[in-house]
């Protein structure tokens, strides 16, 4: 795309949710400070929001002077949400209606991290492509099901901009610099960081079920990847072993060699996994959650997740 060099800065936004992680929102400013070094000159003003004019404080206990949210556009060009920790801290109305305004207004409208949450809350994801931290992908499913959710690290479809957090708004900040700026100056900016390796768009948030497991036999990551996918309806010992070409015996002694665990037990305990997610973020109550996780019943699942956990899910919640 050929550079855009207006003279006027560009001026992005950040609303910043308390808890929200530390790395997730320097990945996303940090870039645009390093491009008015480089250049010479501003080309982007950055400004800080809070709920309130103080200081919001980040996961690590770190602290952002902020101002208010911002009730007119001005020269807002962009704005952001960075939010981390629990989606049960996410009910904020004032951050909801400061981002359907200013998205009437025509400000492009971002999420980072956790922030794409507080977007589709906000009723600015319905018909949109987006992205989120991998954490809180069950959650945001569960809330918002008729999410178009993308696994990608960072998505834009319009003027909507979503990414995970991590490293992943880095890659983000890339596109958007080298929107502006051009491919080369944008490649200063990532060589800035020793940001060699820029990641695509669509690139994976997560390390692969080979780095996850620890594993490479090519059958069974195929049932582990497929586990991974049908938490809500498990399928059998024998669709699977069709699933991987094998015999049920053969996946049986796979898992058992490879993992420690019988076939029903990692199965079991990657549904679990998924059930602590949504005890943690979600406001599904825990006869929905053991539905989700594919249990016969919220007993079913009390009994697993207290064997599994040492404590009941009603526990795990409060």
């Amino acid at each position: 795309m050929e550079a855009e060099t207006g003279d006027r800065p560009q001026e992005i936004g950040f609303i910043l949710v308390p808890g929200f992680a530390l790395l997730s929102f320097a990945s996303g400013c940090e870039p645009f400070r390093a491009a008015n070094e480089l250049a010479g000159r501003p080309l982007y003003r950055l400004r800080y929001f809070g709920e309130s004019e103080g200081r919001v404080a980040a996961s690590s206990g770190a602290e952002v002077p902020t101002e208010a949210l911002p009730r007119q556009r001005g020269h807002l060009h962009t704005l952001f949400v960075c939010a981390g920790g629990e989606p049960t801290g996410w009910d904020r109305p004032e951050i909801h209606a400061t981002l359907r305004r200013m998205a009437r207004l025509g400000v492009r409208i971002g999420g980072i991290s956790g922030g794409p949450y507080l977007m589709a809350a906000a009723g600015l994801l319905a018909d949109r492509a987006f992205t989120l931290h991998w954490e809180y992908a069950g959650a945001t499913v569960e809330t918002f099901p008729e999410a178009r959710l993308s696994r990608a690290r960072y998505v834009a479809d319009g003027d909507r901009l979503t990414c995970g957090g991590g490293v992943a708004p880095l890659e983000m900040a890339h596109a958007l610099i080298a929107e502006r700026m051009g491919e080369a100056f944008a490649r200063r900016v990532s060589d800035w960081f020793l940001h060699t390796a820029i990641g695509a768009a669509d690139d994976p948030q997560r390390a692969s079920a080979v780095e996850r497991y620890g594993i490479h036999h090519p059958a069974l990551l195929a049932v582990l990847e497929t586990m991974e996918k049908t938490v809500e309806a498990p399928l059998g010992r024998l669709a699977m072993a069709r699933l991987a070409a094998i015999s049920p015996r053969h996946l049986d002694r796979l898992f058992l060699d490879k993992l420690g665990l019988s076939f029903s037990a990692q199965y079991r305990a990657i549904r679990l996994a998924h059930g602590r997610r949504l005890l943690r973020q979600s406001p599904l109550r825990i006869g929905e959650i053991a539905t989700a996780c594919g249990f016969t019943s919220a007993a079913h699942f009390a009994r697993c997740y207290r064997s599994q956990f040492g404590c009941s899910p009603s526990a795990e919640r409060a």
